[in-house]
C-alpha cells in the first residue's frame, strides 16, 4: 500500500516537484518519499490523537476536500519538511504543498471510496496504520 501511495504521489508530482526548478533533480525521490511519509503521519496522528470518527467521516464523504484541517495539517507538515530538509524558503515550501498534497489526498480519498479499489479501502489504511487487530478501529471504518 505505501508504494502505491508513492505511485499516486508520484503521478502527481509533475508540477509541483518534478517541473520545480527549486528541487534539484537529486532531491525529486526522497521529495516525493517526505510528502507519502507527510500523509501517513498525518492519518496516524488523527488516529492516535483520538479522532478517528472525524478521520472516517473524511474519507466517507465526498466533497469536504477544500478547508478540511486533515489536508491543512499534511500540507503544513509537508511543507515544513520542505522547509527544514531541501532548503526551500517557508512560502516556496507552502507553495509547493499545496500544489500537491490536496490533489493527493482528493485521489487517495476518491480511490478508498471505489469498492474495486481495495488497497485503498479504509479499512485497509487503517490496518495498515493502527495494526490488524484494532477490532474498535474495523468497526468505525465499516460503519
Amino acid at each position: 500500500m505505501f508504494e502505491k501511495l508513492f505511485t499516486l504521489v508520484k503521478s502527481n508530482a509533475g508540477t509541483a516537484v518534478i517541473n520545480n526548478p527549486l528541487i534539484p533533480v537529486k532531491n525529486h525521490e526522497a521529495i516525493i518519499n517526505e510528502a507519502s511519509s507527510s500523509i501517513i503521519d498525518v492519518l496516524k496522528g488523527n488516529i492516535e490523537t483520538g479522532r478517528l470518527k472525524e478521520l472516517v467521516k473524511y474519507f466517507q464523504f465526498a466533497g469536504i476536500y477544500n478547508g478540511n484541517p486533515l489536508i491543512g495539517t499534511t500540507v503544513n507538515k509537508f511543507a515544513n519538511r520542505l522547509n527544514n530538509y531541501y532548503g526551500l524558503d517557508p512560502q516556496d515550501a507552502m507553495d509547493t504543498a499545496k500544489a500537491l498534497i490536496p490533489q493527493v489526498m482528493q485521489q487517495l480519498i476518491k480511490q478508498s471510496q471505489n469498492k474495486i479499489e481495495g488497497e485503498f479501502s479504509l479499512t485497509h489504511l487503517l490496518d495498515l496504520i493502527i495494526g490488524n487487530n484494532n477490532a474498535a478501529a474495523k468497526q468505525l471504518a465499516v460503519a
